[in-house]
């Protein structure tokens, strides 16, 4: 049957066809990978990297006491940062669909209701923090001898709240907008304006933790008015208004994201324990040599997070155009993607161990050095299955499936690596209980391919449209 409705493809709710020149509906799937990815790797590794060389000039310059303070103040960050991500990612995934659809103002009202909530919460949350700084530390498991310290990255850190979550909102929106490149150098720009920022504060000034929570909001700040810019041309497809309606709608696409917000949450419920145990069995320098574990740790997985996050753009759009083969063929090319990256990782972490750990240490820091290299070895196989996990997780995002989703970040980054890590803790002597994450990471990996096995597309659903 050849007529035009097998060609045109109608979306209920929408009264336009879709967009057939939209290159991630109808491009090769080579192209569209490193299109999406080489933008997306270079946007992440640029945004964490902020925390990184914070991390270095801090603890060459500051000293381990204060990457001990900054490691217990991590897990609340991480906590607002989770609600940040839910909306972002939740958001612009429901966006994706729509465009998809060719349905723009549907993607246009989820970015004005997302935006809108993250810059109250960010308001809320300021004002309370500053409020009940000390019941904070005090819960965050802060010693006496450690809250100054706290004290003078805190305080600046959420005085840039606002502009943090807007710089998510917008960055998630932006690549979704078909700005992968933009946001990309807004966020590459932010990584070099924080590394000049640190250079003159902590160590030119040396101002400390102060200076460094200063140069990482003022290059956020930076980054964010780029991208807020670009929303104000008229190159945008996607528009804010402050006059919306269906609220409910955004909570619809946060359930959609909630596996980012467990992620988050999950990781600061884990480092809490994981402070908790360390301060206790070895002091300041267990809680600093995790630390710096957590930075190296952090930089694989952000190449990893790059390619998961450019699969939701793809998957989002060609699920909302019921091109199934292609989310397949797409998926396929990720993991083996997620398999060469957990190889280079885990041959660079093995390989230059020491040197990497001297990069976040001073003169007088051997215990912390000590203690950061045992943990290399107990820990280094959680790369054997992280990318594939992350992938899995992501792909569910995409294609609309929260519950798979969640169950894979509840697993990985909750329910698992906190029981087992209070069993081995129990039964295992010396810093061997740390097992308990790659275990629990493994078990996860697991999962997730039977859930991916029991909910692939099935073929009878691919549209005739597809073009693969």
């Amino acid at each position: 049957m050849n007529t035009e409705s097998d060609t045109i493809q109608i979306q209920p709710g929408s009264r336009q066809p879709l967009d057939q020149t939209n290159p991630i509906l109808s491009g090769s799937i080579y192209r569209n990978f490193f299109s999406l990815v080489i933008p997306s790797l270079v946007g992440l590794v640029a945004f964490s990297s902020a925390s990184i060389v914070d991390g270095i000039f801090i603890g060459n310059h500051v000293g381990t006491s204060a990457l001990a303070a900054i490691n217990l103040i991590i897990p609340f960050l991480n906590f607002i940062f989770g609600i940040a991500f839910m909306l972002s990612i939740g958001g612009s995934v429901s966006a994706g669909k729509y465009i998809g659809e060719n349905n723009i103002p549907g993607a246009s009202s989820i970015f004005s209701k997302v935006m809108i909530i993250g810059i109250a919460l960010a308001a809320t949350v300021t004002t309370l923090s500053l409020i009940f700084e000390d019941e904070i530390f005090n819960a965050l498991g802060s010693t006496e001898s450690l809250k100054p310290l706290m004290s003078d990255y805190f305080r600046i850190s959420i005085g840039f709240l606002v502009i943090d979550l807007m710089t998510i909102g917008l960055y998630y929106f932006a690549r979704i907008d078909g700005k992968a490149n933009l946001a990309a150098a807004a966020l590459l720009v932010l990584s070099i304006s924080n590394m000049i920022l640190d250079y003159v504060f902590i160590v030119q000034f040396q101002w400390g933790l102060t200076g460094a929570a200063l140069a990482t909001g003022l290059a956020q700040t930076i980054a964010c008015t780029i991208l807020f810019i670009y929303f104000l041309t008229p190159y945008k497809k996607i528009k804010f208004s402050f006059f919306q309606k269906n609220w409910l709608e955004v909570f619809r696409s946060c359930y959609n994201g909630l596996s980012e917000f467990i992620n988050e949450v999950s990781i600061s419920i884990v480092a809490f324990i994981l402070n908790w145990i360390l301060i206790t069995e070895y002091g300041e320098n267990g809680v600093a040599a995790i630390t710096i574990i957590n930075y190296l740790l952090m930089m694989g997985v952000m190449i990893i997070i790059s390619v998961s996050e450019a699969g939701q753009i793809f998957i989002s759009q060609n699920f909302g155009a019921r091109n199934f083969k292609r989310i397949k063929q797409y998926l396929l090319l990720s993991l083996f993607s997620c398999l060469c990256i957990s190889v280079f990782c885990i041959s660079l972490l093995l390989g230059y161990t020491q040197f990497m750990i001297n990069l976040f240490l001073g003169e007088n820091s051997d215990r912390a050095a000590q203690l950061a290299t045992s943990y290399v070895t107990v820990l280094w196989p959680i790369f054997l299955f992280n990318g594939f996990t992350i992938m899995i997780s992501a792909y569910f995002t995409g294609m609309h499936k929260a519950r798979e989703s969640s169950v894979i970040a509840l697993l990985r980054s909750l329910i698992l690596p906190c029981g087992f890590l209070a069993v081995f803790y129990y039964w295992i002597e010396s810093m061997l209980f740390l097992w308990a994450l790659p275990i629990a990471e493994g078990i996860t990996f697991v999962t997730a391919v039977i859930l991916l096995f029991k909910n692939q597309p099935k073929p009878d659903l691919v549209p005739v449209n597809s073009k693969d």
